[in-house]
């Protein structure tokens, strides 16, 4: 019997191995190994642990596994179904890849409400893994991000507004998108099971774009929504002060997130681990002191504690922006009641990526595993 379990666990183990070969990998522990039990069936493992780094067709997986075409169609169907596989449409037929956790399986799980698992047991699993050592570093150390922080379009200055480009404006992704998908904030459900939820939309906000939004609408995972109704979800979102963080890519982003400091997985990086999780905006918040009522409500409203309250020089207790921490979101300018803060541009800009192609090559080679 004993090797029967041993056989298991090297399903898994393999499966774990493979999903840590992706340019944002996952750190192989105990918590890990509890995860994957719970979402993958031991076929499913046995199947992802052969996938290649790339998406491929299915001939290609029916070689490596030596599984039947109609029979191996039928797990990863039921793979995509649970977010483990992406099955994507291209010219020549479906391409398969296996979902990497972050972003992936860990937001396609909580991205809906689901009976077949026990979802606040996998949500204290993923509260401990992703507080366990290295694993914040490896989704949201290295030099080049996943998410990039946008600015409140209204916050910008009209003596630098010609010069911003449409990569750095939320509302023009939307609309050279055409529209996209709603979903459910995956941080915020994954914290009402854990009973630390925040009073944040959890329905109907999470904000995906393109390729990304269609393979959600397919499997259930969001809703279909116009550009106009993406508008709305961003104008309310900022109106609660929320933070939006954006694909880091120029070109067909995939999502938009519109976050908060207690829930969000990104910005609780920046908080509970210091570590600079999100690429800044690239504006920062300027202080006209004459201006400060000194009441402390940019302080209250900022997401990541970048801004204190200080003692000036002539006993005034007025805001100091830590730059080092600071992401550039603008929530604190908008909720300042004088208008004391406002925005202004960072004398170096930051130019994501082409596309996603270009990002994961460019995290995967600073990882060694380009």
């Amino acid at each position: 019997m004993g090797h029967l379990i041993n056989a298991k666990e090297e399903v898994y183990r393999a499966l774990a191995e493979r999903l840590n070969k992706n340019p944002v990998g996952v750190p192989v522990n105990e918590s890990l190994m509890e995860i994957l039990h719970r979402l993958y069936t031991e076929t499913e493992a046995m199947v992802g642990g052969k996938f290649p780094l790339l998406p491929v067709p299915l001939n290609m997986i029916v070689d490596i596994t030596g599984i039947k075409e109609a029979e191996l169609k039928k797990t990863l169907d039921g793979m995509a179904d649970k977010g483990l596989v992406l099955d994507l449409p291209r010219r020549d037929g479906v391409y398969y890849m296996l979902a990497p956790m972050v972003v992936g399986f860990f937001e396609y799980t909580f991205m809906r409400v689901r009976d077949d698992i026990n979802m606040k047991e996998l949500a204290e699993l993923f509260e401990r893994y992703f507080a366990a050592g290295g694993v914040r570093e490896e989704f949201f150390g290295g030099e080049t991000k996943m998410f990039k922080t946008l600015v409140y379009e209204s916050l910008i200055p009209a003596a630098v507004e010609t010069e911003v480009l449409s990569y750095e404006k939320a509302s023009e992704i939307i609309r050279q998108a055409g529209g996209g998908a709603l979903g459910m904030c995956s941080c915020r459900h994954k914290a009402g099971h854990l009973g630390k939820a925040c009073d944040a939309p959890v329905e109907d906000v999470c904000t995906s774009l393109g390729g990304a939004a269609r393979w959600l609408v397919s499997r259930g995972l969001a809703k279909p929504a116009t550009a106009d109704d993406l508008l709305r979800v961003l104008e309310r979102t900022e109106k609660l002060g929320l933070v939006h963080l954006g694909d880091n890519v120029l070109n067909k982003p995939a999502y938009i997130c519109h976050c908060c400091g207690c829930c969000c997985g990104v910005l609780r990086a920046i908080n509970e681990s210091g570590i600079k999780a999100a690429h800044p905006s690239n504006f920062i918040p300027e202080l006209a002191a004459e201006q400060c009522s000194e009441c402390g409500t940019c302080a209250e409203s900022c997401h990541i504690r970048a801004i204190t309250m200080a003692t000036a020089a002539n006993g005034a207790e007025v805001p100091k922006v830590n730059k080092e921490i600071c992401i550039g979101c603008s929530a604190c300018a908008s909720a300042c009641p004088t208008g004391a803060l406002t925005m202004t541009r960072r004398s170096v800009l930051h130019v994501p990526p082409a596309n996603k192609q270009e990002q994961f090559m460019r995290i995967a080679k600073e990882k060694g595993r380009f």
